[in-house]
């Protein structure tokens, strides 16, 4: 292999890459405080002292609820290039083929409601 100054251009791009990549790591290990105590150590709430301990348990309704809600927004992203080709598509088909995507997400909507997933509980401090 010949090492042309297209080769040494590659290399020193790479070179300056990882450069780049790693001054910044290195120079925050150099200059960072390194003391931890205080407000340092609370977690951080918008500003406001934080409600409760350090460490929050969250029920198991918040997480079904967060996964329904990433299966839906995640199920709603089709519907983009579905809207970018309806438009050259011919007939009632598409129309048809999105209506029962829609009613197949609207029924999952009313199972989950039905099941009482939606429901958040109330906690009763005393």
């Amino acid at each position: 292999m010949v090492f042309t100054w297209l080769n040494l251009a590659i290399v020193l791009a790479l070179g300056a890459g990882a450069a780049f990549a790693a001054g910044p790591l290195a120079a925050a290990l150099v200059f960072a405080p390194s003391w931890h105590g205080g407000d340092l150590s609370m977690p951080y709430e918008c500003g406001m002292e934080p409600h409760g301990g350090s460490w929050m348990r969250f029920t198991v309704n918040y997480w079904i609820y967060a996964l329904i809600f990433l299966a839906f927004d995640v199920d709603v992203l089709y519907l983009f290039p579905v809207a970018a080709q309806y438009v050259h598509s011919e007939g009632w088909m598409p129309l048809v083929k999105v209506t029962i995507f829609l009613v197949v997400l609207a029924l999952g909507i009313v199972y989950f409601w039905r099941k009482g997933v939606f429901a958040w509980p109330r906690r009763i401090n005393g």
